[in-house]
């Protein structure tokens, strides 16, 4: 995680982002930061990177890359306001021992590529920041198959904006953020059973940007229905008002980074 001392919406580069610029409150970004952090603390260990003046969504940890056994595979941001980030975020992972590799070609990290436990698989949004092209080399990196899906809402411009696979093998997602195509790959590698397809009303509290640990799910809010849904699944659900940060298009996964 990385505190959020400089974290503000100073451009655009996303819809959320529009009309609010200069509109985020620094106490109240710090302090639903801080609820959010001590609600994974109870589950995991947190590390953190140092801030840096001038790069505001710095604190979206998830874009930093994907790490993974040992590895991390950097982001290589599409949008030049994020590009700055990445030499910090480089020394981070040297200094913490990862075997760091830059890709070839635009991804950002665990905001578009999400590893599916029961499956062993990784799913690898792309459309808006992340090239289509980086599957083969997630999984000739990684060794797991890799699943392109193909995003088409630019509100849910990245995949962890609008799917989460849960512990046990459920997915929780929101179908009209997918071209048909994208739809059918999901649908051929999880029994409707284990899909959660979540409404727009939902989607756009950021209920699929969620953090699972263990029995618990971190998100922002949902319907009372959608939380019946997740606990007949065996999870728990904890919410934390982000409200500050979904100003810039981010919630509780964007927050977070798992190593």
């Amino acid at each position: 995680m990385c505190p959020p001392d400089f974290f503000g919406v100073s451009y655009v580069i996303n819809p959320w982002m529009e009309g609010q610029q200069g509109h985020t409150q620094p106490e109240a970004a710090q302090a639903q930061w801080t609820a959010l952090k001590n609600l994974i603390a109870r589950k995991a260990d947190i590390s953190l990177i140092a801030p840096q003046a001038g790069l505001p969504d710095m604190v979206f940890t998830a874009n930093a890359g994907l790490a993974l056994d040992g590895k991390v595979l950097l982001s290589r941001f599409r949008c030049p306001q994020r590009r700055g980030e990445e030499i910090f975020w480089r020394a981070w992972f040297e200094k913490a021992g990862f075997e760091v590799i830059e890709p070839a070609l635009e991804f950002e990290g665990a905001g578009d590529a999400l590893v599916d436990e029961a499956r062993d698989l990784i799913w690898l949004g792309h459309g808006f920041r992340s090239d289509a092209r980086m599957a083969p080399a997630l999984t000739k990196l990684f060794g797991r198959e890799t699943a392109p899906l193909r995003l088409i809402d630019p509100r849910f411009y990245h995949l962890d904006t609008c799917l989460c696979p849960l512990p046990g093998g459920a997915l929780l997602y929101y179908p009209a953020a997918f071209d048909k195509a994208s739809q059918e790959a999901i649908a051929a590698r999880v029994p409707p059973e284990q899909r959660i397809a979540v409404e727009e009303a939902d989607a756009t509290r950021f209920c699929c940007n969620a953090v699972a640990l263990d029995d618990m799910l971190l998100l922002n809010d949902a319907s009372p229905a959608l939380e019946q849904k997740v606990q007949a699944q065996g999870l728990t659900l904890a919410r934390a008002p982000l409200t500050q940060f979904m100003k810039a298009g981010g919630a509780a996964k964007c927050l977070t980074l798992r190593l």
